[in-house]
Protein backbone atom coordinates (compact mmCIF):
# COMPACT_ATOMS: atom_id res chain seq x y z
CA UNK A 1 0.00 0.00 0.00
CA UNK A 2 1.12 3.75 -0.48
CA UNK A 3 1.33 6.42 1.68
CA UNK A 4 -0.17 9.93 0.72
CA UNK A 5 1.93 12.91 1.00
CA UNK A 6 -0.15 16.34 0.89
CA UNK A 7 2.06 19.60 0.76
CA UNK A 8 -0.13 22.03 2.50
CA UNK A 9 2.49 24.67 2.93
CA UNK A 10 2.46 27.17 4.88
CA UNK A 11 -0.23 25.60 6.70
CA UNK A 12 0.86 22.28 7.78
CA UNK A 13 4.53 23.48 8.41
CA UNK A 14 3.35 26.46 10.67
CA UNK A 15 1.45 23.99 12.60
CA UNK A 16 2.58 23.92 16.16
CA UNK A 17 2.60 20.41 18.21
CA UNK A 18 -0.43 20.80 19.81
CA UNK A 19 -2.38 21.88 16.36
CA UNK A 20 -0.89 18.62 14.78
CA UNK A 21 -2.09 16.88 17.72
CA UNK A 22 -5.43 18.51 17.41
CA UNK A 23 -5.84 18.00 14.18
CA UNK A 24 -5.41 14.05 14.35
CA UNK A 25 -7.84 13.62 16.98
CA UNK A 26 -10.12 15.16 14.92
CA UNK A 27 -9.30 12.71 12.28
CA UNK A 28 -9.28 9.55 14.29
CA UNK A 29 -9.54 7.28 11.48
CA UNK A 30 -7.00 8.91 9.33
CA UNK A 31 -3.66 7.67 10.23
CA UNK A 32 -1.59 10.86 10.18
CA UNK A 33 2.52 11.18 10.57
CA UNK A 34 4.56 14.89 9.91
CA UNK A 35 7.69 14.79 8.22
CA UNK A 36 10.77 16.98 10.09
CA UNK A 37 9.74 19.05 6.96
CA UNK A 38 6.59 19.68 7.55
CA UNK A 39 5.41 17.26 5.01
CA UNK A 40 1.17 15.86 5.90
CA UNK A 41 1.78 12.38 5.58
CA UNK A 42 -1.68 10.13 5.20
CA UNK A 43 -0.51 6.65 6.05
CA UNK A 44 -2.92 3.60 4.22
CA UNK A 45 -3.46 0.83 6.23
CA UNK A 46 -1.80 -2.32 5.96
CA UNK A 47 -2.83 -5.59 3.92
CA UNK A 48 -3.34 -9.23 6.15
CA UNK A 49 0.61 -10.00 5.71
CA UNK A 50 1.78 -6.79 6.99
CA UNK A 51 -0.64 -6.73 9.86
CA UNK A 52 0.32 -10.13 11.08
CA UNK A 53 3.97 -9.43 11.17
CA UNK A 54 3.10 -5.97 12.81
CA UNK A 55 1.35 -8.07 15.29
CA UNK A 56 4.11 -10.67 15.63
CA UNK A 57 6.62 -7.88 16.26
CA UNK A 58 4.84 -6.37 18.92
CA UNK A 59 3.57 -9.43 20.44
CA UNK A 60 7.42 -10.45 20.81
CA UNK A 61 8.60 -7.37 22.25
CA UNK A 62 5.77 -7.07 24.93
CA UNK A 63 6.95 -10.45 26.20
CA UNK A 64 10.22 -9.41 26.21
CA UNK A 65 9.65 -6.35 27.83
CA UNK A 66 7.06 -8.14 30.37
CA UNK A 67 9.69 -10.33 31.62
CA UNK A 68 12.97 -7.49 31.94
CA UNK A 69 10.40 -4.81 33.44
CA UNK A 70 12.90 -2.80 31.82
CA UNK A 71 10.23 0.36 30.00
CA UNK A 72 7.47 0.66 27.29
CA UNK A 73 6.04 -0.99 24.28
CA UNK A 74 3.75 0.79 22.09
CA UNK A 75 2.20 0.15 18.46
CA UNK A 76 1.86 1.94 15.75
CA UNK A 77 -1.04 4.19 16.36
CA UNK A 78 1.51 6.32 18.61
CA UNK A 79 2.98 9.10 17.52
CA UNK A 80 5.98 10.25 19.05
CA UNK A 81 7.32 14.04 18.52
CA UNK A 82 10.66 13.93 17.86
CA UNK A 83 13.57 15.84 18.56
CA UNK A 84 13.99 17.04 14.40
CA UNK A 85 10.43 18.28 14.52
CA UNK A 86 8.86 15.14 12.82
CA UNK A 87 6.00 13.33 14.14
CA UNK A 88 6.20 9.88 13.53
CA UNK A 89 4.76 6.58 14.37
CA UNK A 90 6.94 3.37 13.52
CA UNK A 91 5.15 -0.53 13.85
CA UNK A 92 6.42 -0.60 16.93
CA UNK A 93 8.27 1.01 19.45
CA UNK A 94 9.92 0.35 22.65
CA UNK A 95 10.98 3.10 25.37
CA UNK A 96 13.08 2.86 28.64
CA UNK A 97 11.55 3.21 31.78
CA UNK A 98 13.52 6.19 32.91
CA UNK A 99 13.02 7.67 29.86
CA UNK A 100 9.07 7.62 29.87
CA UNK A 101 9.10 8.20 33.63
CA UNK A 102 10.63 11.42 32.87
CA UNK A 103 7.67 12.96 30.86
CA UNK A 104 4.61 14.73 32.37
CA UNK A 105 1.86 12.69 32.44
CA UNK A 106 0.22 15.46 30.16
CA UNK A 107 3.12 14.17 27.89
CA UNK A 108 2.42 11.01 28.28
CA UNK A 109 -1.17 11.58 27.71
CA UNK A 110 -0.51 13.30 24.03
CA UNK A 111 2.11 12.42 21.77
CA UNK A 112 5.24 11.71 23.77
CA UNK A 113 8.14 13.79 22.90
CA UNK A 114 11.08 11.70 22.22
CA UNK A 115 12.44 9.25 20.38
CA UNK A 116 11.96 5.52 21.28
CA UNK A 117 15.25 3.93 21.94
CA UNK A 118 14.00 0.89 19.77
CA UNK A 119 11.71 0.80 17.08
Amino acid sequence: MTNIQLSLEPLVRELTHEQFYQLCMANKDIAMERSLTGELIIMSPVGGESGAKEADYITDLNIWNRQTKLGKVFSSSTVFKLPNGGDRSPDAAWVKLERWNRLTPEQQKKFPPLCPDFV
